[in-house]
């Protein structure tokens, strides 16, 4: 644990497990108290207060006799729970693949992790695959000139990424690398809310821990409705920005821009 970070060491032993539970990797469950203290160096009071709070998100199951596992999966995205979630938008990619290429010559990339993981449940049932499945797991720093712009996490099934690898990934959009391996783009579900920066997230974009960010998480599939890409995106407010036209017919189209005349 870094005590010199501005949080409890069980917020940090939580933020840690979560990670490593969204990533599969207690699908047999959870180490006990014991061991969990041995791995963070801490006591048991406080390893027991991160695995509370992990159960009180409906994280984990917590039952006497049976350990500690993972929770079931929450059902894959749908427009009802999205829309009171924050905001839900399906819509064609073609335009959107191009606006976020045109978004992103203005960036750099930084590929802080680019490896095989094995798919969680939330994962899993987002990309419709089997529990453990072997999925490639990507996150991504972009920045602008000014600073720090996003944090970027992205989740591919594992047969899709044989042809590029870490290098082509720090020059090119994940969709874009993703048509030109041959897959066929169809639709994107999209959601728009706002998230808190823990930890490790607000070293890597500059920013104190519990700043709002905006946060959008993108289920994309192709023509024949496999989904191909499960994002998780995290971006300064102050260095982006969503937009979207409405019509009265109910027709939208959604753009995505950096912020020009930035300050600090």
């Amino acid at each position: 644990m870094n005590a010199t970070l501005p949080l409890p060491k069980y917020h940090q032993i939580y933020l840690v497990l979560r990670e490593q539970l969204q990533e599969g990797q207690f699908v047999d469950g959870l180490p006990a108290e014991t061991a969990l203290s041995r791995q963070f160096g801490a006591g048991r009071v406080t390893v027991r207060r991160a695995l509370e709070q992990l159960a009180a998100e409906g994280l984990i199951i917590r039952q006497a006799g049976r350990g500690t596992r993972p929770a079931p999966a929450e059902p894959s995205p749908s427009g009802d729970a999205n829309a009171v979630a924050g905001l839900a938008k399906t819509s064609r990619l073609n335009g959107l693949l191009e606006n976020i290429v045109t978004a992103s010559l203005r960036t750099s990339v930084k590929v802080i992790e680019w490896r095989t993981v094995r798919a969680s449940p939330s994962i899993a049932a987002a990309l419709q695959l089997p529990l453990g499945a072997r999925v490639r797991k990507g996150v991504r720093r972009r920045s602008l000139p000014e600073g720090p712009l996003s944090y970027i996490t992205t989740y591919v099934p594992e047969d899709l990424v044989s042809k590029f690898g870490r290098r082509e990934l720090g020059n090119k959009p994940i969709l874009r690398l993703l048509e030109e391996s041959g897959v066929e783009l169809g639709r994107a579900h999209q959601t728009v809310s706002a998230r808190q920066a823990d930890a490790l997230v607000a070293q890597a974009l500059d920013v104190a821990v519990g700043t709002a960010l905006l946060a959008v998480r993108r289920l994309v599939f192709d023509a024949q409705e496999r989904p191909v890409q499960w994002l998780h995106g995290l971006y300064r407010p102050d260095r982006y920005e969503y937009q979207m036209d409405i019509s009265q017919v109910g027709s939208s189209k959604a753009t995505i821009s950096v912020k020009e005349n930035l300050s600090g």
